[in-house]
């Protein structure tokens, strides 16, 4: 199951505003993902957010296409409350309020994945 790392810049010295807007987020009410028609193309299985000084990392976990949880998450009324409340604390503004924008933003945000292990696909070495 794959992980994606978003990236954020963030202003320096917010890092304690920063976790309380996130301290109070709570998860999507159903972890499904969904393509137009209805049909399940996937799960967010978890997300996770780090920070320091001036970089911010949400990381998140899924099954499927990212292309279709990156969708998912941009219709999520949660999301865009917490884009809204992060907006004066990131160096650099970006469009998320459409899904075009905020779909956008994902795949420029997206960090370069070199290396994912897990006990299911890479048995340890003896």
């Amino acid at each position: 199951m794959p992980y994606a790392a978003i990236t954020y810049n963030v202003k320096p010295g917010h890092e304690e505003e920063i976790a309380e807007i996130f301290a109070n987020f709570q998860r999507v009410s159903s972890p499904a993902v969904r393509d137009q028609d209805g049909a399940a193309v996937g799960k967010l299985l978890g997300t996770a957010v780090f920070i320091k000084d001036t970089v911010m990392v949400r990381v998140i976990h899924y099954e499927g296409d990212f292309a279709h949880i990156a969708r998912t998450m941009a219709a999520q009324k949660g999301v865009h409350d917490i884009e809204d409340k992060l907006a004066p604390f990131l160096a650099e503004q970006r469009e998320t309020v459409t899904a075009e924008g905020f779909g956008a933003y994902f795949r420029n945000a997206t960090m370069r994945c070199i290396s994912q292990l897990s006990v299911d696909t890479l048995p340890a070495r003896a």
